[in-house]
């Protein structure tokens, strides 16, 4: 079934993911590459143009927004959204280098130019926007709660932590909110992926994992009849796209196009053959032109 679009909403009514069909069809076929506009000489596009290659970072073990597939190459609506920008720079899908990007080294590799884009359920927030400039938004998330099948442990919301275990992923904002509904900073169990959250959910080691709703709607949706989504999403989690600071030539390129996809219907298309297959197509965003 499809989850309604109260779910994909900031604040949307709960739901529990159960019985759902997963995945990504990787056949589907990509967009366009188009001839590249003359970019300004010395801009970021330009460079990009003219080298025929970008490299994206992206999460790796993200169900419906990055999940590497057999041969190691990200599918999801993340990768969609890199493949999107690339063809407006000209560059075949088989040309972006995809780099494995977890939530604790987005900003420096970013910072490091060990990528040119980072697109990875990456919140955008004022600490963040210090050190690295954002695209987007280009969907928004809320944080919620996944649980084991049947809710064993009776958790309906953040306000039932007091005295529970918790994972989250180290250096993500998931980590930074759910400090202040549990009982103590030593029942924040803190890894690397969220996807390293489920063995000890499984073994009862943490009696939650916390992370965006559609990050868990995935990892519910990817492992049927073992967890489920509760509660309601207490957080608005913009996801952007990470670039070099004060890059705003580049920033503005990416919010066009984004901007287009959004005003032609290739947003929606992009969702349904990714996230779609399992969540209600919602309303993109507004971009945010700081």
């Amino acid at each position: 079934m499809r989850l309604s679009k109260g779910f994909v909403a900031a604040a949307a009514a709960a739901v529990t993911v159960l019985g759902l069909t997963a995945c990504t069809d990787s056949s589907a076929p990509a967009v366009d590459v188009e001839t590249p506009a003359d970019f300004a000489a010395g801009s970021t596009m330009a460079e990009l143009a003219d080298a025929g290659e970008i490299t994206i970072g992206t999460k790796f073990d993200q169900p419906l927004f990055g999940l590497a597939n057999p041969d190691g190459v990200p599918e999801g609506f993340d990768a969609e959204i890199g493949k999107l920008i690339a063809a407006k720079l000209g560059i075949q899908p088989d040309s972006i280098n995809w780099v494995e990007t977890v939530s604790a080294n987005r900003e420096p590799f970013i910072q490091n130019g060990q990528v040119d884009l980072v697109i990875a359920t990456y919140t955008i927030n004022d600490a963040r926007k210090e050190v690295v400039s954002f695209a987007g938004p280009y969907y928004e998330a809320g944080q919620d709660l996944l649980v084991l099948e049947g809710n064993p442990d009776g958790i309906e919301s953040v306000d039932d932590l007091a005295g529970k275990k918790v994972c989250t992923v180290s250096g993500s904002t998931s980590e930074a909110n759910i400090a202040e509904y549990v009982s103590s900073p030593s029942d924040i169990i803190a890894t690397d992926t969220y996807s390293n959250c489920l063995e000890p959910l499984r073994t009862g080691a943490v009696q939650a994992v916390t992370t965006d709703n559609v990050i868990l709607a995935g990892l519910a949706d990817q492992n049927e009849g073992e967890f489920e989504v509760v509660g309601e999403p207490f957080t608005a989690e913009p996801y952007g796209i990470g670039l070099a600071l004060d890059d705003t030539e580049f920033r503005e390129f990416v919010n066009d196009t984004l901007q287009d996809a959004e005003d032609d219907g290739t947003w929606d298309e992009l969702w349904e053959k990714t996230a779609g297959k399992v969540l209600e197509t919602p309303e993109p965003p507004a971009i945010d032109r700081y």
